[in-house]
């Protein structure tokens, strides 16, 4: 018999019929555990609905199976269907797995009443999290009068972990969520000061034995045709080929292998409004650097990214530069985490685009100390045209989860620093120290950023540049008791969030934001409401173009805002977020808006459309900054789904749509029908400029 927080596996040589209805024998011959206890809506009491969950394997592959019964099934709610969706406005069943039983890293796999299906890599003890990970798995669901039920079918080449072990020990969890009643039930680890993804308070998973280790060798060669269609210059045929080979050296460590790497299928870049005189960080959408982005963190916050890997196959316009080929080795060696990649761009553009022929080399290595802290170095390198440019540091992590018993602690620190081959200027360097106190009722953080004056990540990105950063914010989140404002589920108040930057060279003022939050609350329904009042100020040094010829002139400026923020219980048919910020800006006023709906017609359709509207009155002139984008997503199963995106802006005065069909013929393979299209808006109507019709597929071989 399992103990409380021990779930038994066991063998079985039978085969099991992946369909969500769990009637082989070695479901019913399984030991089922069935102790699940709310961490909301009503931390510590029983759950409201019978759960049971049960683990069986085979020579190759962990099954689990869940049994969600609901005593009202015509109200479950589940109106999502495509890979990787959005878990959290769906009742949905989730697994987290700790195959090193380090009590710091995990593999989460989610699914929902659809079969629906969504994974991700955990790390750091739910510090981070790598959503972009897909792995090779595959789940079945069925709807009965009873409730809804689950069968996970996760392969052992999947999952990584320790080798040449007679006996595994996993840590594992469970999580399921009832959407209509807001209710989110554990196995282990159901405080509010505790998370699924704090792996540190999973429970174990025993009677693992002679797991299968053999040489894992997975090919996925790719082939793209299609044609783009230009208004000014000749059409031209686009033919491509490619692919990646991944190796497991152990059961813990890959290697890749890609050559000619390309990102067709990848969806366009979200526009963003920029009235400020620091850069705008785009985040990556290629999957090929997403799968591994948790293994190059340098730890300077993200502020300081000492590696952005937009700057390998991306040029300065955002245009793709292409990749020739490249190796990345990943993984885990007993206490260390490892991760090394290089790639080769190909020379290419002319004049000011041209981009030459460029090596980048990263390398990591993270150490696990005491119970969950870490310590690491990292390094990231760029060779071009006999140059070499290089960002090297260190970093350290001190966490805990059982601060004042069971509350949770981090602290840290993290300093880097470049290297140039034609020389490097002094004091060309970066640091980070933080603490942060994340529980539920008080969370605190502070932090003492640094990027000196002559520091350039080249291979990074610095959302501004010879500043020093003092920030700290406390908030306080009291939840009334069930007899005093019963329908409130929790408030939020602000005293303190402070962000003060200052230029590293004259120790003048750079930036200063100041929050207060009087008040702000989330219903137990889920609608949320805050009002914020902000002190801002700005010191500019140099004139810049905030509008088409209307310049900010240098000075420092002091500004009062305020703002509301609401919205509406996003597992609705329909939800609405609306936020409103107005008051002084620079020697003029301000008024940002910003709307969102959304409508969950059903599993196979979803909409939405996002507004923001910016009026701007200066003594220099007035002007607007107006950006709307929608998207309109259809699933006709869990392997095929797709969408039409577009957006429009008037800075950049074009439009962009983007119409994207994913179909996975099965696990592991994909097909994806492209086609986007660019407007220029700049006159009257709009008129078509470009036409990208592409079709990619990349299949999967397993030798």
């Amino acid at each position: 018999m399992s103990l409380p927080d021990t779930i038994r596996t066991n063998f079985t040589e039978a085969g099991i019929q992946l369909d969500g209805i769990l009637d082989e024998p070695a479901w019913k011959e399984a030991t089922r555990i069935s102790n699940f206890t709310q961490r909301e809506l009503n931390e510590g009491e029983l759950a409201t609905e019978r759960t049971e969950v049960a683990v069986v394997y085979t020579q190759k592959a962990l099954y689990i199976g869940a049994w969600c019964y609901d005593r009202e099934p015509d109200k479950i709610i589940a109106k999502e269907l495509r890979r990787d969706f959005n878990h959290s406005v769906d009742d949905n069943f989730e697994v987290i797995i700790d195959t090193y039983l380090d009590k710091r890293n995990g593999f989460l796999f989610i699914v929902n009443p659809n079969g629906a299906r969504k994974d991700a890599q955990v790390l750091n003890n739910g510090g981070s999290f790598n959503v972009n990970w897909n792995g090779v798995w595959n789940v079945k669901t069925s709807i009965t009068a009873e409730g809804w039920f689950a069968e996970f079918e996760i392969p052992f080449s999947t999952l990584k972990f320790r080798s040449g072990l007679e006996q595994q020990v996993w840590g594992i969890n469970f999580e399921r969520n009832i959407r209509r009643k807001r209710e989110q039930i554990l196995w282990q680890g159901w405080s509010r000061d505790s998370e699924l993804e704090f792996v540190n308070r999973a429970g174990a998973l025993k009677g693992l034995s002679n797991i299968e280790d053999k040489a894992f060798v997975e090919v996925k060669p790719y082939g793209i045709a299609g044609m783009q269609l230009n208004r000014r210059d000749a059409n031209k045929g686009v033919l491509n080929a490619g692919g990646d080979v991944n190796y497991l050296v152990t059961p813990t460590l890959r290697l890749n292998l890609t050559v000619n790497t390309d990102f067709a299928q990848v969806e366009a870049d979200r526009a963003q409004i920029n009235l400020t005189r620091f850069p705008v960080f785009f985040p990556e959408r290629r999957e090929f650097f997403l799968e591994g982005e948790d293994y190059f963190d340098m730890g300077l916050g993200d502020r300081i990214i000492g590696f952005y890997s937009r700057r390998i196959g991306l040029n300065q316009n955002r245009e793709p530069v292409s990749i020739i080929a490249g190796a990345r080795m990943l993984g885990k060696i007993n206490n260390s985490t490892v991760g090394a990649m290089s790639l080769q761009t190909a020379e290419q553009g002319s004049g000011e685009n041209h981009s030459p022929t460029t090596n980048y080399t990263v390398l990591s290595w993270r150490q696990d100390v005491l119970k969950q802290s870490s310590v690491g170095i990292m390094s990231t390198n760029k060779y071009a045209q006999g140059r070499h440019h290089s960002t090297t540091g260190g970093y350290a992590r001190y966490s805990t989860s059982s601060l004042f018993g069971d509350k949770n602690l981090m602290a840290g620190g993290a300093y880097a620093r470049n290297y140039n081959s034609d020389g490097t200027p002094a004091d060309a360097s970066a640091h980070r120290f933080f603490v942060s106190y994340p529980n539920d009722r008080i969370q605190f953080d502070a932090a003492w950023n640094r990027s000196a004056t002559n520091f350039n990540p080249e291979v990074g990105f610095l959302s501004r540049d010879n500043f020093q950063e003092f920030y700290t914010e406390l908030e306080f989140r009291p939840r009334p008791t069930k007899n005093f404002l019963r329908w409130i589920r929790q408030f939020s108040f602000k005293p303190l969030d402070m962000n003060w930057f200052i230029y590293d060279d004259t120790k003048q003022m750079q930036s200063f934001f100041y929050e207060i939050r009087p008040l702000g609350f989330e219903t137990r329904g889920g609608e949320s409401f805050e009002f914020n009042i902000q002190r801002r100020g700005e010191g500019v040094r140099e004139p810049f173009e905030i509008g088409r010829g209307i310049f900010i002139q240098p000075g420092d400026y002091w500004q009062t805002r305020y703002e509301i923020q609401a919205s509406t219980f996003s597992s609705r048919e329909f939800s609405v977020g609306t936020a409103v910020n107005w008051g002084r800006f620079y020697d003029g006023k301000i008024t940002e808006s910003a709307f969102g709906l959304n409508w969950r017609a059903s599993r196979y359709l979803n909409a939405n459309l996002n507004y923001e509207h910016n009026w701007v009155s200066l003594p220099e002139g007035s002007f607007h900054a107006r950006l709307v984008n929608s998207q309109i997503a259809y699933a006709l199963s869990p392997n095929v789904f797709g969408s039409l995106f577009g957006q429009w802006n008037d800075e950049d005065r074009e439009a962009i749509l983007n119409y994207r069909l994913h179909i996975i013929p099965r696990i592991g393979t994909d097909f994806f029908f492209i086609v986007n299209q660019l407007y220029d808006t700049s006159g009257l109507g709009w008129k078509l400029t470009q036409t990208l019709i592409i079709g990619k597929l990349i299949w999967r071989f397993v030798l």
